[in-house]
Parts: C-alpha cells; sequence; structure tokens
C-alpha cells in the first residue's frame, strides 16, 4: 500500500510525496503561504496505479484540515479542479 507524506522547508516549500514500498513513486510540488497552498507539479514514476490521485486526495485533505485556499497552477490538478467542481469549489 501506498503512503504519502508532506514534506516541507521552513519557508513552506516543498511537496507531498507517495512512497510504495519504502520507494518514492511521485511527488506534488506545492508551497505554503498566507493561507494559500500552490499547487505547482504532480509527476509519478508508475502510471495506472493512481498514484497521483491519491497525491490530490492527501493535499485536498490537508488543505481543507488546515482551511488553506489553493492554487492549482499544475495542471493535473487544474483539470481535476474544473472536472469535479462541486468536490473542489470550496478550495478555490
Amino acid at each position: 500500500m501506498a503512503e504519502v507524506k508532506l514534506d516541507l522547508d521552513e519557508s513552506g516549500h516543498g511537496g507531498f510525496r507517495i512512497y510504495e514500498d519504502g520507494k518514492e513513486v511521485g511527488v506534488m510540488v506545492v508551497s505554503i503561504a498566507d493561507g494559500k497552498l500552490t499547487a505547482y507539479h504532480t509527476e509519478v514514476n508508475v502510471e495506472g496505479k493512481g498514484y497521483a490521485k491519491e497525491l490530490l486526495n492527501a493535499m485536498v485533505d490537508y488543505a481543507k484540515s488546515h482551511q488553506l485556499k489553493v492554487i492549482p497552477l499544475c495542471p493535473f490538478v487544474s483539470a481535476q479542479f474544473r472536472r469535479h467542481p462541486e468536490l473542489y469549489k470550496s478550495l478555490l
């Protein structure tokens, strides 16, 4: 089972990283500042396992639990927000 961890530096830059069997298989690059979480880029090394969706879900859960607004600069995140406005409207 994959595990997602948030890794941020002291300035709020970093990413949600997903691991399978202890090996990093993907990352969503983000920054957090001033009540906003900016998603810049999502990349996974293995396709077809839903890792990008797991990263998205972890980011959304984090943003909701910390009352953050999301700036979806990442094409994947932006596309998901457009396709499913009912799920993500409150984060914009």
